[in-house]
C-alpha cells in the first residue's frame, strides 16, 4: 500500500471501528482542514461525543458532521422547530444554506441557539438535521450592510465554495514527500521591512509554500504600492496557504490581486477579519474609481477571495498544508487582530508572527497573548520602537480628552474628532460613553458619522471577540455602542442639522487625517469658530492635511487652508480665479495614547514575558531608524538570541 492511500486506510479503519453502524454513516468528505462525516442519523454520534475524538485522536484531524439533504426537515418544518427550540433567543429571521446544510440563526441573544453545553444545539440537529449556525443581530440602531451582503454572498454561493473545500482538503491532507532532515525553513521578506505598509513574508519549505499578511500602501505611488510579488520565486498559483493577520490595507489590501493574478487556495483569517475585509477592501476600490485611479482589481477579485476565506477561530490548530499547522492567537491591536502561530514539520520549527499587536490592555480588546506551545523565531513588528516612542498611559489619555471635552461644551462648543473608522472610532465612542454615564461629562449626543458606523455595527456582532469586561456588559443586555445618546448619521441632510443646530454635541467622523470623508464636511463649517475643538486621536500621516493643520497649529502659525479643498463636497462651491481660504480659529489638540500599537516599553516587555523564549527575533514593520533602535535594545537585553532586521527581498534561513 502506497503513502497516499496510507491515510485514507488510517481513517477509513478508525471510522469502520467507532462509528456505529446506527449512525448510518453515507459519505466522508474533506472540506479544507476537516474530515466532514455524512450521517443520517446524527443524534447517534451527538448523544456519544467519546466516538468523534476517538476519530479525530486516530487520524490527528478535526472532524465535522453534516447531515445530507434526504435525511433533513423541509426548511418550513426545520424553521418551526428551530424558533421553539431557542424561543429566548429572539430570533429576527433563518436563512437556510442547502448545499451545506447549515442555518443561519439571527437572533438578538445567539447564546440561546447553542444553549448550555450547547444542548439546545444538539437538540436542534437531531430534530432537524440541520446545522444551526447563530448570528447575532445588533438593535435597528446599528445595521451592517457590509455583513449582509457578504452572508448573501456565501450562501448564494456554497457550491462554489463547497467544490473549493473539497479541492484543497485533498491538497491539504496529502503525504509528506520528504523527511525532516532534508528539509529547509526559508522566510523572505516581500513588503513591511525596513518600512510601514505592503505588509507580505514568504514562508517556505520543500514541502509547501505559505504567504503571511497581503499588504499595500495605500498612500504610495504605483510603483511600490504592491509588495515585491514579482520575483523570481513568487508564483501565486504554487502557494499552499494564505494567512492574513488583520483587515487594515497595509496587511490585506492586495489579497484579490493574488487571486486576480492566478491564485486559487484558501485564505486563513479570522470570521471578524473577514468582515472587516469586506467593508475596507471594497471602500478602497470605490475610493480608488473615485479619484479615477488605476485599480489594482476588480470587486469579483474582491468576491473570489472572500468565498476562499476559512475562518478559524483563536486557539484552533489547524493543519493547512502536509507539513504545517496554524494556530491564530488574539493580537489586541484591531477586531479580529491574530498573531500567527506556525508548527513546522514534526517539531522541526516554529514561527509566530505578531502582525500589528498590543501588548496592553484597552477598553476595547484584552492584551495579546504571550504564551505558546513552542516557539523558535520571532517575527515582530516595530512601528512604535523607537528611542522617543514611549506613550502616554491610557488612563492619562482619557483623562485629557475628558477635560478638553468638558471645557468645549461648557462653552457650547461642538467637538470634532476624525476617526481611523476601524478600532479607534470604537474605543473613543467607549471612553466618551463611559465618561457620560459615570457624570464625568454632560449628557449630550455623540454623533457618528462615516464608514465608523459600518465598522462599528461589525464589532457588534462579534461582542465575543471584545475584551472581558465588555463582553460582560453586552452579555447583560448593556451594550455601549447603543447607547441612547449615539446617534448614527445616515444621511447629508441629517449631517446638515447637526452642523445647524447650535447646541453643544460630539462628532466622530472618518477619516481619521482629513483626507476626505464626512468629517471634511463637519470641518469647513465648524473651523472658523473658536468655540469649537478639534481633537487628533490618531498618528497624522506625512502629506495629509491633517499633519498640515498639526504642524501648523505647533509652530504657533496661523492656519489657513484653501477653500478649493473642500470643493465638491456638498453644498461647497469653489470656481473663483482668486484663492480664498478659511482660517482655522477652532481649538487644535493632539493625544497620543489611544495607538492600537504597542509602544517602545511594550514591545520589549513582550520580548522578555514571550514563552518560551525564541532563539530569533526578526524585527519588521517600522521606520529604518526605529527598527535600528529597537534591534540594538533587543541585542544588550537577548544575548542568547540572535536579532535581525532584514530588508525588502532578502531571504533569512532559520533551519
Amino acid at each position: 500500500m502506497n503513502s497516499e492511500t496510507n491515510f485514507e486506510y488510517i481513517l477509513r479503519k478508525a471510522i469502520f471501528t467507532y462509528v456505529p453502524v446506527e449512525a448510518q454513516l453515507c459519505r466522508i468528505e474533506f472540506e479544507g482542514p476537516y474530515i466532514v462525516l455524512y450521517v443520517k442519523n446524527p443524534a447517534v454520534l451527538i448523544d456519544r461525543p467519546e466516538i468523534i475524538r476517538n476519530v479525530a485522536k486516530v487520524v490527528k484531524k478535526r472532524i465535522k458532521i453534516r447531515v445530507p439533504k434526504n435525511a433533513r426537515l423541509r426548511q418550513e418544518e426545520a424553521e418551526k422547530i428551530i424558533r421553539e427550540l431557542a424561543a429566548k433567543a429572539e430570533i429576527e429571521r433563518v436563512v437556510f444554506d442547502k448545499v451545506t446544510g447549515e442555518a443561519y440563526v439571527y437572533a438578538r441573544k445567539p447564546g440561546y441557539v447553542i444553549g448550555e453545553g450547547g444542548e439546545v444545539k444538539k437538540e436542534i440537529i437531531k430534530a432537524t438535521g440541520w446545522i444551526p449556525i447563530p448570528v447575532r443581530v445588533p438593535s435597528l440602531k446599528l445595521k451592517s450592510s457590509t455583513f449582509d451582503w457578504l452572508y448573501n454572498l456565501l450562501i448564494n454561493q456554497s457550491s462554489y465554495r463547497l467544490n473549493f473545500l473539497n479541492e484543497i482538503g485533498l491538497r491539504i491532507h496529502r503525504p509528506v514527500l520528504y523527511k525532516d532532515k532534508d528539509t529547509y525553513i526559508r522566510i523572505t521578506a516581500l513588503g513591511g521591512f525596513q518600512e510601514v505598509g505592503r505588509s507580505a513574508i514568504l514562508i517556505q519549505t520543500k514541502e509547501s509554500k505559505i504567504l503571511l499578511d497581503a499588504g499595500i500602501k495605500p498612500t504610495s505611488g504605483a510603483r511600490d504600492e504592491l509588495p515585491y510579488f514579482d520575483i523570481p520565486e513568487f508564483d501565486p498559483e504554487d502557494l499552499d496557504a494564505v494567512i492574513i493577520t488583520h483587515a487594515h490595507l497595509d496587511h490585506c489590501g492586495s489579497l484579490p490581486y493574488l487571486f486576480k493574478h492566478g491564485y486559487k487556495g484558501p485564505v486563513y483569517t479570522t470570521e471578524p477579519t473577514r468582515t472587516l475585509m469586506a467593508l475596507l477592501l471594497k471602500d478602497y476600490l470605490e475610493v480608488s474609481m473615485k479619484q479615477k485611479k488605476k485599480c489594482l482589481y476588480s470587486l469579483n477579485d474582491i468576491q473570489t477571495a472572500l468565498l476562499h476565506v476559512i475562518p478559524l477561530e483563536f486557539g484552533e490548530v489547524t493543519d493547512i498544508a502536509p507539513d504545517v499547522r496554524l494556530t491564530l492567537h488574539p493580537a489586541g491591536h484591531i477586531l479580529g487582530s491574530a498573531i500567527v502561530h506556525l508548527h513546522i514539520g514534526n517539531g522541526l520549527c516554529n514561527v509566530v508572527y505578531t502582525g500589528d499587536f498590543k501588548y496592553g490592555r484597552t477598553r476595547l480588546l484584552d492584551m495579546a497573548s504571550y504564551r505558546f506551545p513552542r516557539v523558535e523565531v520571532l517575527i515582530m513588528e516595530s512601528t512604535y520602537g523607537g528611542r522617543e516612542d514611549i506613550m502616554p498611559r491610557r488612563e492619562d489619555t482619557e483623562k485629557a480628552l475628558i477635560h478638553i471635552v468638558k471645557e468645549t461644551i461648557s462653552k457650547g462648543g461642538k467637538v470634532l474628532i476624525p476617526v481611523l473608522a476601524v478600532g479607534r472610532g470604537q474605543e473613543i465612542i467607549l471612553v466618551l460613553e463611559d465618561a457620560i454615564k459615570e457624570g464625568k461629562l454632560p449628557k449630550v449626543p455623540i454623533f457618528v458619522d462615516g464608514m465608523v458606523y459600518e465598522a462599528t455595527a461589525i464589532h457588534v456582532i462579534y461582542p465575543e471577540y471584545l475584551s472581558r469586561s465588555l463582553q460582560e456588559k453586552i452579555f447583560k443586555g448593556y451594550n455601549p455602542f447603543e447607547a441612547e445618546n449615539i446617534h448614527i448619521i445616515k444621511s447629508p441632510q441629517e449631517r446638515e442639522e447637526v452642523i445647524m443646530n447650535p447646541e453643544p454635541c460630539i462628532i466622530l467622523a472618518s477619516s481619521g487625517m482629513l483626507t476626505g470623508g464626512p468629517v471634511l464636511e463637519y470641518f469647513y463649517a465648524l473651523a472658523e469658530d473658536s468655540k469649537n475643538t478639534l481633537i487628533f486621536v490618531s498618528y497624522q500621516i506625512e502629506g495629509t492635511l491633517g499633519r498640515r493643520i498639526l504642524d501648523a497649529h505647533r509652530l504657533g502659525q496661523t492656519i489657513q487652508i484653501p477653500k478649493h479643498v473642500f470643493s465638491g463636497l456638498r453644498g461647497i462651491v469653489y470656481g473663483g480665479k482668486k484663492m480664498e481660504y478659511i482660517t482655522v480659529k477652532m481649538r487644535i489638540e493632539a493625544l497620543e495614547g489611544f495607538s492600537g500599537h504597542s509602544d517602545r516599553k511594550q514591545l520589549i516587555a513582550f520580548t522578555r514575558n514571550i514563552r518560551p523564549r525564541p532563539r530569533m527575533i526578526i524585527i519588521n514593520h517600522g521606520e529604518k531608524s526605529k527598527i535600528s533602535d529597537l534591534a540594538l535594545s533587543l541585542s544588550r537585553i537577548h544575548r542568547e538570541a540572535v536579532i535581525l532586521t532584514p530588508q525588502n527581498l532578502e531571504t533569512v534561513r532559520v533551519r
